[in-house]
């Protein structure tokens, strides 16, 4: 059995300006740095968990959390970045339509809602499946990370209450090709 600690990145410029951010980028901010420390003290450290593998989205935003999370090696992954928004990205939030999106960013030559969830499925199981290592760390975003969430909710042994928040963690176990969630933490900041 495998354990996943998935981390939704710290929060970033475009966050605390209500940008829509996908396959763009912006920096972490000083709360995003923040936020960060605090998941890796209040969550890692205080939990005594010794990560054995880190892997983590080709984003600025996700890298910079993973190296503030451990100092072990890592790798990145293209598809574990986040939903594609094509022409969307870097508008202000107030133009996302109603959730579901399903299908509404393929128009502006970004990615359906079944493009995500296979896309950062396939990731996380082959990167589960591959490794050779029982803790392991990824580090993705937040609709990316919400859409596995719901890929494998019939199987969690606990349900989500809150919202994933910059720098949770969604602790999963990994068991027979199928992940289960175990808990969620947010951090204090």
């Amino acid at each position: 059995m495998k354990t996943i600690y998935l981390v939704r990145h710290g929060q970033t410029l475009f966050n605390v300006q209500h940008k829509i951010q996908g396959f763009c980028d912006s920096p972490l901010t000083e709360l995003g740095i923040k936020q960060a420390l605090t998941t890796k003290k209040e969550y890692f450290e205080h939990k005594q968990i010794t990560l054995e593998d880190a892997h983590c989205s080709t984003s600025e935003r996700a890298v910079d959390t993973l190296k503030l999370i451990t100092e072990l090696p890592f790798s990145t992954h293209k598809d574990l970045r986040e939903w594609n928004f094509g022409t969307y990205e870097g508008e202000g939030e107030h133009l996302n339509p109603p959730l579901p999106y399903n299908d509404f960013f393929v128009q502006f030559g970004g990615e359906s809602q079944v493009q995500l969830t296979r896309r950062i499925n396939e990731a996380i199981t082959k990167i589960a499946a591959e490794s050779s290592n029982e803790q392991i760390l990824i580090v993705s975003h937040g609709a990316a990370i919400a859409n596995f969430y719901r890929q494998w909710e019939k199987y969690n042994t606990f349900t989500r209450k809150d919202r994933i928040k910059n720098c949770s963690v969604l602790k999963y176990t990994f068991e027979n090709d199928i992940f289960y969630l175990q808990e969620l933490f947010n951090p204090s900041c």
